[in-house]
Order: C-alpha cells, then sequence, then structure tokens
C-alpha cells in the first residue's frame, strides 16, 4: 500500500488535520517524532501529536478526531508496542491523564485512576497504604489504560484478577448513524483472555482501520494487609524481575507464551539468543525481549521478528504470536 494509490483519502486526511490543527492551535504537533515517546525509543513521526492531561481532555481530542474521521491512536508509556520507521498516518495522542483516588474503606477497597497513570507506580501506591493485590504490577512500566486493553500480566497474575470496571469512550455504528458514549463497562464484558481482550483485538494497524474505544479510567480491586507484608512480596517478585529480564529499551515481551511453553525458551532453543539486526538485538538474558542497543531502526526489530517466527516454526512447528502491537505502515 502506497500513498500514490489512494489520493483521495489523503486529501480528506490532510483537510482533517487542518481542521484539528485550527481547533487545537499550537497544542497540536505535526510530523513529531514518536521516538520521544516509546519505550524502546523507536518510531517515526506521527502525522500530528497532542498531549492530553485529563479525561476531559482525552475526551475532547478522541471525540475531535472521530468527528471529522480522522485515525487517532492513544499512547501512554509506550511500551509493548512498535511504531514502524514510516510513522503513523493519524493523529497520536499522549495521554497524560494521571489522576488516581484510593477507597480504603470500601470492602473490598479499590483504586480508581485515570489511564494514563503509571501502574508501576499505582501498585507502589498501594504498597505504601498497605493494599495488596498489585504488587505483580511494580515492575510494569505501562500505564493502567494499556494494561486494562492488553490485559497486563506477571508472575501468575493479570489485569483480569483486578479490574472492577472501567470508563470506556466509544463510538458505536447503528446503521449509518454514529453515536459517541461513555460507559462504565464490567470486567466482562472486557472479554479477556490470556494477553488479550475485545479492545485489543478490534485495534488495527492499516491506516484505514479505526481505534473505536478508548480507555478513560478504571477502578481495580485490591485487599487490606499491612504496608510491610505488601512491600516484602513486592521485593521478592521484583527480585524476580531484575534477575531475568534484560535491562535497556525494549517493548517488553514480543510474543504470547504458547500453550505449555514459554516464547523465550523457543527462540533460544532455535540458536537466536543474542542475534543482531542493526542496532536491535535479542537479549542475550532472555530472549522474548528485543533490545535497541542505541542506534536501532523499527525495521531492524521488525526483522528480528521475522527470523524468530520463522525458526521456531520452522523447528517446532510453533507459531509465535506477538504480544507487542505494529503500529504505522510496515
Amino acid at each position: 500500500m502506497t500513498d500514490i494509490e489512494h489520493p483521495i483519502r489523503l486529501g480528506l486526511q490532510s483537510t482533517a488535520l487542518k481542521m484539528l490543527s485550527e481547533r487545537f492551535g499550537d497544542r497540536l504537533q505535526t510530523d513529531a517524532p514518536l521516538a520521544h515517546y516509546t519505550a524502546a525509543r523507536l518510531g517515526g513521526p506521527a502525522d500530528g501529536l497532542i498531549e492530553a492531561h485529563s479525561v476531559p481532555d482525552l475526551v475532547d481530542v478522541v471525540k475531535s478526531c472521530w468527528e471529522v474521521d480522522y485515525p487517532c491512536y492513544v499512547l501512554g508509556g509506550g511500551s509493548n508496542l512498535l511504531v514502524s520507521d514510516r510513522g503513523v498516518r493519524g493523529l497520536v495522542v499522549i495521554n497524560r491523564a494521571r489522576q488516581a483516588r484510593f477507597d480504603e474503606q470500601r470492602v473490598p477497597p479499590q483504586v480508581w485512576a485515570e489511564s494514563g497513570a503509571n501502574f508501576g507506580l499505582l501498585a507502589r501506591q498501594a504498597a505504601g497504604r498497605g493494599l495488596s493485590g498489585l504488587e505483580w504490577a511494580s515492575g510494569i512500566p505501562g500505564t493502567v489504560g494499556g494494561a486494562v486493553v492488553g490485559n497486563a500480566g506477571a508472575h501468575g497474575a493479570d489485569m483480569a484478577g483486578n479490574l472492577h470496571l472501567a470508563e470506556i469512550l466509544h463510538r458505536v455504528r447503528i446503521g449509518q448513524n454514529v453515536e459517541v458514549r461513555i460507559e462504565e463497562w464490567p470486567v466482562d464484558r472486557l472479554e479477556y483472555a490470556y494477553r488479550s481482550s475485545c479492545l485489543k483485538q478490534n485495534l488495527g494497524a492499516c491506516p484505514e482501520e479505526r481505534r473505536e474505544a478508548i480507555v478513560l479510567s478504571a477502578t481495580l480491586n485490591l485487599q487490606s494487609s499491612t504496608p510491610e507484608a505488601v512491600q516484602s512480596k513486592m521485593d521478592d517478585l521484583m527480585l524476580v524481575r531484575h534477575q531475568t529480564q534484560p535491562p535497556g529499551a525494549s517493548m517488553g515481551s514480543m510474543f504470547k507464551n504458547p500453550p505449555g511453553d514459554a516464547a523465550g525458551r523457543l527462540i533460544d532453543a532455535a540458536g537466536l539468543k543474542g542475534l543482531r539486526i542493526g542496532g536491535a538485538q535479542i537479549s542475550p538474558l532472555h530472549a522474548n525481549f528485543f533490545i535497541n542497543l542505541g542506534e536501532a531502526a523499527s525495521q531492524d526489530v521488525y526483522l528480528l521478528i521475522q527470523q524468530a517466527r520463522q525458526r521456531v516454526a520452522q523447528r517446532f512447528g510453533i507459531e509465535l504470536e506477538l504480544e507487542v502491537e505494529l503500529i504505522g505502515e510496515w
């Protein structure tokens, strides 16, 4: 797919971006490099970029994109995704909505957090209050919204086990009509599976596809404990994380673990641990982490992905499924 093949669509998108620029003024950056906003420090420019600093602001920006039928992508911590070197044709919204409130009197205790809140920090704040249940998340670099969408998990626990409800902004198509709604979705409505949800399944990397739903906030269930007990468990899990996961700029786990096995073990057994293409490397410590050594391009990582998939399929007959989302044109 090339830009030359779609001059009408591109003309409409250019008009829509101009309308958004007139609405948001200097807040909207054009041709903004996305490497500054991703955990792996990779990614080409977005046609447009804007930061949203509250839930009402996030709603305003996303609804404005939908009103002019312009592609809109919301980024939180920038982990668990790989942005193309060619960038993103659309508006990227950097989610800075980070407020959180704990309700320690409720049974069970709960925490409400805006979707841009750092999930690991939220877990550590819970620990300081003697609230357990999020110890597994203390080392996760992403946001609450990203964790809700991807059913983030570690150490045998995941978001599906904590989520009470999520506040969702979504666009509903009814025949020829389109409605925009804000609704509270209970955990069952998210149709959680391993590292997946109905929200994640709806998201596509192709320019003509649209993100039809955005997480605005989430309410999570916790348990009462003591700061000492929660911190002790958190320290144990963080030690395991430091011993088994590499430091440096990466996207997090690259592939989902296939049933009964581990993606890292399969890639290692295929002889690919430590393989380097350009400035990207399959980590010598954990083969399911692909590292930007400092000069990598997204294409380097993409080629490593293809190598890993091909070699594991040839040797073991297993098709590795990406946990990381590909964004942009490939």
